[in-house]
């Protein structure tokens, strides 16, 4: 039989405690704020600070388990015989794995149901940690947890199927995308996996639940630039750092004034709107303006030109936003025959490493952005202080950069959404490496390589954008096809060689045919098919003495059949022979007898 007792616990010693010795011991006396005084033991804590000995405040069960091993399971009951109730249930459940009624997993399993759900969460973000999850996506699997956790969820045995799909139906209602919902489904989902590995879950209650149809609900479409406007966008990106301080400042009208007369206020002036015309006009005069500071007009350029470049490298590499932040100098080999980024797996988007090669004029580039940093640094140089500056960053990229494109698209006169609801952001410019790829002539199966896919599928309908390929001038690759014009010369060859389906009908009714005129036959200086094993095709050539009216009706266009009979003569008439009137054809090497029968 087990029992339940109250366990001794050390706390701190109370403010305005008095100590006194009883029989050798020393005690503490203090008087709380409600009730009488009180005394205690003095012990000494694990840090050397002086503690007082109590009771705990619950109720503690000590019983042997399922395997006989003597434990002890807090009950969290302040109340004597509601602890007792609960030692009950667990030697019950003890006699119950005795018995092989159930097992020591599910009995594990229901020690892990009160606790909140919170505290496995917690140990479940230190699992994913611990496989080498970035800090973005613990943070995101955090915060989707929370919201389910505070909409649904208290504990594990309040985890089911139906409590999910009702918030997932409310979330839609409220116009919540099929991608977002399908997140936070996997969320939790992942993290009832987890609760089944680690015995906290027998099975995990939300496997069955289907996710959202995310093709038929696609929030975010984006597309592809033409070359025209990739042009564009490099000159803008390149000259607005610096045209922005050039801009001519618009004051309101008169009219504009308040009740009392006061012109406007300076919070209501404006500044001109930049376009790629006004572009060079507005960037003199910026220059002209700061013409006191040219330590300030070089750093702006140089910002232009880091922009520009880090739109290049993103259009002509397809490498992802944080891939390219995270490149370093000595990530980049420009110097041998053929350049590449060496890109890290840590970095990466699969956590496998790559290799991403680089055209030579994007390395020529990158060469002239190293050689004229403010303190030079490649592969090869080294910093003043003597030491490898291998570690600098390529370049500085921002994290607000999909609003800086936002405004270099503006602009430049760039519809950031096209008549479909398309839109471009920073990864537009990866969708629009596929699509100039596969504009190329590239294979598909290349084009997987250069982007990194793992489907050929997602290169082919998601990266690449139809509308930019050239799909009416691929029609003019198939062959032509005449309904009226009589088959060529090259169609009756290979009928002749054998190659046609209705090869064998055709020669036997030239045999005939020539049977009947008083014709030659000759044989093609051709190896026999294999269909045709041991034969050689004849063909009927006009003989010295035919008829001229016969000649002169074939010339004419009256019978095509005959026509072709006489184009087939030309071909061939240089490698044609005559055969012994003792045979229609000649003698081969896979013959039986030297000659055919008459």
């Amino acid at each position: 039989m087990g029992t339940v007792f109250k366990k001794t616990v050390t706390r701190p010693l109370p403010k305005g405690a008095e100590f006194f010795t009883k029989q050798g011991q020393q005690f503490a006396r203090w008087k709380p704020s409600k009730g009488r005084a009180r005394t205690a033991k003095v012990t000494t804590g694990k840090d050397g600070s002086t503690r007082i000995l109590d009771e705990a405040g619950t109720f503690t069960a000590k019983f042997r388990d399922g395997e006989g091993i003597v434990c002890e399971v807090a009950t969290g009951c302040r109340d004597e015989d509601a602890a007792r109730s609960v030692l009950s249930k667990l030697e019950r459940r003890a006699e119950l794995i005795r018995s092989e009624v159930i097992s020591p997993a599910e009995a594990a399993t229901a020690d892990h149901q009160r606790t909140p759900i919170a505290d496995h969460f917690a140990a479940y973000l230190n699992h994913v940690r611990a496989k080498g999850a970035t800090d973005a996506h613990i943070v995101d699997l955090k915060r989707k947890a929370e919201r389910l956790f505070a909409d649904c969820f208290a504990t594990l045995r309040d985890i089911c199927s139906e409590t999910l799909e009702f918030w997932l139906n409310n979330r839609q209602a409220e116009g919540m995308g099929a991608r977002t919902r399908n997140a936070y489904l996997q969320a939790v989902r992942g993290f009832c996996k987890w609760c089944v590995q680690s015995e906290r879950l027998i099975t995990n209650p939300l496997i069955r639940i289907a996710k959202a149809d995310e093709k038929s609900d696609r929030r975010r479409q984006r597309r592809s630039m033409t070359e025209a406007e990739l042009v564009m966008l490099l000159q803008v990106a390149r000259m607005r750092p610096l045209a922005e301080y050039g801009r001519e400042t618009s004051r309101p009208d008169d009219d504009d004034s308040d009740a009392k007369g006061n012109p406007p206020k300076r919070s209501k002036w404006t500044k001109t709107m930049l376009t790629l015309d006004t572009m060079s006009a507005v960037a003199e005069r910026a220059r002209e303006r700061l013409a006191e500071n040219p330590e300030f007009v070089e750093k702006l350029e140089r910002l232009g030109r880091e922009r520009a470049l880090i739109y290049k490298v993103l259009v002509l590499t397809g490498l992802r936003r944080g891939e390219l932040a995270s490149l370093t100098v000595g990530q980049v080999e420009l110097d041998g025959p053929m350049p590449f980024v060496e890109l890290k797996a840590a970095d990466e988007k699969n956590r496998q490493g790559s290799t991403i090669p680089i055209r030579a004029d994007l390395a020529s580039d990158l060469k002239d952005w190293l050689s004229n940093t403010p303190k030079p640094s490649t592969l090869r140089l080294r910093n003043d202080k003597g030491t490898c500056d291998s570690k600098r960053p390529l370049f500085t990229v921002p994290k607000g950069l999909v609003r800086i494109l936002d405004r270099d698209l503006r602009t430049a006169g760039i519809a950031k959404r096209d008549e479909r609801g398309r839109t471009i952001d920073v990864h537009a410019l990866r969708h629009t490496f596929g699509t100039l790829l596969s504009k190329g002539g590239v294979a598909p199966r290349t084009a997987q390589a250069a982007l990194r896919h793992s489907k050929i599928d997602l290169t082919m309908n998601i990266y690449t954008d139809p509308r930019l390929l050239d799909t009416h001038g691929a029609l003019d690759t198939l062959p032509s096809l005449d309904l009226y014009s009589p088959p060529s010369v090259e169609r009756a060859a290979m009928r002749a060689t054998g190659t046609d389906d209705n090869n064998a009908v055709a020669n036997r009714r030239r045999v005939e045919s020539a049977g009947a005129t008083g014709e030659s036959f000759v044989a093609p200086d051709v190896a026999p098919t294999a269909g045709n094993r041991g034969q050689s095709v004849s063909f009927a050539v006009i003989s010295a003495d035919a008829d001229d009216e016969r000649a002169s009706r074939r010339v004419t266009h009256e019978n095509p059949r005959e026509t072709n009979k006489k184009a087939l003569s030309a071909v061939f008439a240089d490698k044609a022979f005559e055969v012994e009137d003792n045979g229609v054809e000649p003698m081969t090497s896979c013959m039986p007898c030297k000659r055919s029968p008459n």
